[in-house]
């Protein structure tokens, strides 16, 4: 008996394969909004996080409306000189659901989705920077890098640079996912801090370090993400394909120290499961499951670390429901946050079906699928 066969057996009897998870979360959020209608009303990475996991469902389905659901969102918002028609200009949240316009591009050879990325993606080039050369998450958080902030801005750089051959961006994306390993990692549990303020002058920053003072879950779940979507793309004898491979292993195995022994479950505020008001959280789990199978996947981590992932994966499946409808309804999931303390984390309100957590959802049931089909 495999890992998944073992842990399906122990903890979660149910039919469905991780496929048809991911199909059965996608067949929900397009049940619940039209296309043109998903929230907010404008571009922004929960779109592009939920759109980029159907995306990638539709690459093992092949079922056309997905596609058509994900075109219909971007022509939606992409204007027929490439602009977008409604978006934050200085928001990296902003720049990452452009990640869908390659494939839109490659399926139709509509120059829209070839100008779009030309839109957004050069923006980078020029984009406020603290004195080390870290991103701005927005053009509020002066000299503040966000871990969140990779995933916005990383994987559609890198892609950007091998799809038209711009090496800029290797270099340049490459730079911030290790400014953030240098800089917001805590060499003792291996986890990384929410964000850094270089000029430590954010109401939440250690006064010597700059640091946020926690290590949230949905964040630190991101940037492992990114780096493997960003490695996807990444030249293979790029100089720092090694050093990213590397921040990717350490930071998921120490992740693993993390995880709830009897529910799978990773939580809010990852390193304080026991403390009182704390609470799992299933989008980071969601992403701390999808990293690790991909990172297993493509040789990177020790493939005993699938146990956390299977336990991750039947953990989050363990707290789903069904509608009246009978469609599925994922909850636990932590809304948009800034950074915080200890307090602003566990108090954070949660949702039902909202996109980022979705998106993350259907993330994870995509790669576990490929872990499926390799154990069988």
């Amino acid at each position: 008996m495999n890992n998944a066969e073992t842990y399906a057996a122990k903890r979660y009897v149910q039919p469905a394969s991780p496929l048809e998870w991911a199909e059965k979360a996608c067949e929900a959020l397009m049940l619940k909004y039209e296309p043109e209608q998903l929230p907010p009303d404008r571009f922004h990475y929960h779109q592009g996080v939920f759109l980029s996991g159907m995306e990638k469902c539709w690459r093992e389905n092949g079922n056309s409306r997905y596609l058509d659901y994900i075109k219909r969102w971007a022509d939606s918002q992409v204007l027929a000189d490439g602009s977008i028609r409604k978006h934050e200009a200085d928001e990296l949240d902003d720049i990452q659901p452009g990640i869908l316009l390659y494939n839109l591009y490659e399926q139709t050879g509509d120059e829209r989705y070839r100008k779009a990325l030309y839109h957004l993606v050069p923006k980078l080039k020029t984009w406020p920077s603290n004195p080390s050369g870290g991103f701005w998450h927005n053009g509020r958080s002066r000299d503040q890098m966000w871990l969140d902030g990779l995933y916005m801005a990383g994987p559609i750089a890198v892609q950007f640079g091998q799809t038209f051959g711009e090496d800029v961006y290797f270099d340049m994306m490459a730079k911030q996912a290790i400014l953030m390993d240098d800089h917001i990692k805590d060499p003792v549990t291996g986890l990384m801090y929410h964000g850094w303020d270089e000029s430590k002058s954010a109401e939440w920053a250690d006064p010597v370090t700059g640091l946020a003072p926690e290590f949230w879950g949905r964040a630190i779940g991101w940037y492992p993400v990114a780096i493997l979507e960003m490695l996807d793309h990444l030249p293979k004898d790029h100089k720092d394909r090694d050093r990213l491979i590397r921040i990717v292993r350490e930071l998921l195995a120490a992740l693993t120290k993390y995880q709830h022994p009897e529910t799978g479950l990773w939580y809010q505020v990852v390193d304080k499961a026991e403390q009182p008001g704390n609470w799992p959280e299933n989008s980071c789990t969601s992403l701390y499951v999808q990293a690790i199978a991909k990172a297993m996947r493509l040789g990177y981590l020790d493939a005993s670390c699938m146990d956390n992932a299977w336990k991750g994966y039947y953990g989050v499946l363990d707290t789903l429901r069904f509608d009246e409808s009978g469609h599925v309804v994922i909850g636990h999931i932590c809304i948009g946050t800034g950074i915080g303390d200890y307090s602003h984390y566990i108090h954070r309100p949660t949702s039902e079906n909202d996109l980022h957590g979705a998106g993350a959802f259907v993330l994870m049931c995509v790669e576990m699928s490929k872990a499926s089909v390799s154990a069988s």
